[in-house]
């Protein structure tokens, strides 16, 4: 029969159970460099977004500086429009404020054309719409988006137009 190996042999034979390896620094390192990358990342995109130009939508714009300017459209304009059944007058002397000295010179500079789609803006009038408040208010703000459009063509900044303002204002 054959030999069965008793216990204490058994004994003797060491069985090496090796003891459980510890994971735990390599996760650390892994964690503190997730964290790290993150930090980074989100110091980058907070960094670069407030160097990023701003939108229309960010707020209002800055107050003008230094005191308004005023360039007159000499002569006043005299146009005709349609009025009931007949035909009327227009006359309108009127001066384009801006707080910036180089729109003025581009004001000057595009006077004939601004002249121009004011008169034709003016001569499409109707005599009922101008008689309110309402209604000159509105060719108020007709006339700012022309000239700041001729300026926006030419070359200019129509931001910088302020205001137009009708100084007389004469229908017959």
């Amino acid at each position: 029969m054959a030999a069965q190996p008793s216990a204490p042999a058994a004994a003797a034979a060491p069985v090496a159970a090796a003891p459980p390896r510890k994971k735990k620094p390599w996760l650390l390192i892994g964690i503190a460099g997730a964290v790290l990358l993150a930090c980074g990342g989100t110091g980058a995109w907070l960094l670069l977004a407030h160097h990023s130009p701003k939108t229309a939508a960010a707020g209002p714009p800055p107050p003008p500086s230094g005191p308004p300017l005023y360039v007159p459209l000499d002569p006043p304009f005299v146009a005709n429009f349609q009025g009931d059944q007949q035909v009327r007058f227009l006359q309108v002397t009127a001066q384009i404020m801006t707080h910036d000295p180089k729109t003025v010179e581009a004001l000057k500079a595009a006077d004939p054309i601004i002249r121009n789609d004011l008169l034709l803006l003016f001569s499409n009038q109707k005599a009922t719409e101008l008689a309110t408040n309402d209604g000159k208010e509105k060719l108020r703000s007709a006339a700012l988006a022309t000239v700041r459009n001729v300026l926006a063509v030419n070359g200019g900044t129509p931001e910088k137009v302020d205001a137009v303002l009708f100084t007389t204002f004469v229908m017959q």
